[in-house]
């Protein structure tokens, strides 16, 4: 982890924001918009003056040409939760690069992203056996406790993205991020619908490595599914292999379409790309991410 969040890598993140749509009108102070009306520098609109309204905010000029008090209203900056779901099963634990480590890398670079603009993230850790989120920050300093959360997590077993999901409280909009190889996605649909219905922002980063996408060569060979460990035997033949191929564009492009489906960002990551590469084109170009200027 420390060779790849070196200063270099950090002062690029410190370019970027997360482009969220996102308004609050709850939460602690930050850098987002708010629906709220506060008393920020930002001005947002005018309304009537009533009794007990604070005379400092009266605009004297409107009064000038109008004879009527009218309230200057601000735009008040909130903080925006950012939950992060990563799935931790067994088979994300594949690969020569292990898809196991980009997904903590990601997941670690997101929380930075997060904390430096006082925004709040929440890590739930998606698979058996895995009880509790890594950790509910708000404050920069605590992205160290983040980082050495994420070096103790196993994967191991199976994901249950829908249910643990449903069991997380989100109770004022925010930012859901989906960080999975999506093996097990028979209720992704279910899990995305039911995150925008719960006004979330969500990302979908979808992890392979260039082994899962490669041909084999002809031949019997023996599968282990790293979660349930049953094992299959397949002779592999030439119509095999191009029925393999189609089930693979047809499985990416279906994950593609239901976040598409539902205003989702997506992006597929293989497990052997840099971290920079993921980070400063591929999600870019999603325009979940913009430049700071």
């Amino acid at each position: 982890m420390e060779n790849i969040f070196d200063l270099n890598f950090f002062q690029k993140l410190n370019t970027l924001k997360l482009n969220s749509y996102i308004r609050t009108k709850q939460g602690m102070s930050g850098e987002r918009k708010s629906g709220a009306k506060g008393s920020s520098v930002e001005f947002s609109d005018y309304r009537e003056y009533f009794p007990g309204d604070d005379l400092r905010r009266i605009d004297w000029n409107v009064y000038g040409r109008t004879e009527k008090l009218y309230i200057k209203e601000f735009m008040e900056e909130k903080e925006i939760p950012f939950t992060i779901f990563l799935d931790t099963s067994a088979s994300m634990d594949f690969g020569e690069k292990k898809k196991s480590i980009m997904a903590l890398q990601l997941t670690a670079a997101f929380s930075y992203l997060a904390l430096h603009h006082m925004d709040r993230v929440k890590i739930e850790l998606v698979g058996t056996g895995q009880e509790n989120n890594i950790l509910n920050a708000r404050k920069t300093n605590n992205f160290t406790n983040i980082i050495n959360g994420l070096k103790d997590v196993e994967f191991q077993g199976e994901t249950y993205f829908l249910e643990k999901i449903k069991h997380t409280p989100m109770k004022q909009p925010g930012i859901s991020i989906l960080i999975s190889d999506f093996f097990d996605r028979k209720r992704l649909e279910e899990a995305i619908s039911y995150l925008r219905y719960k006004k979330q922002q969500v990302i979908i980063l979808h992890i392979l490595a260039r082994e899962e996408l490669e041909s084999q060569e002809e031949g019997t060979v023996s599968f282990v599914d790293k979660e349930t460990k049953e094992e299959i035997k397949v002779t592999i033949s030439q119509s095999v292999l191009k029925m393999y191929e189609k089930t693979r564009k047809e499985f990416v492009r279906n994950i593609e379409e239901q976040a598409k489906k539902f205003q989702a960002a997506y992006v597929l990551a293989f497990s052997d790309e840099s971290l920079e590469e993921v980070i400063l084109d591929k999600l870019q170009k999603t325009h979940c991410l913009i430049q700071n200027k």
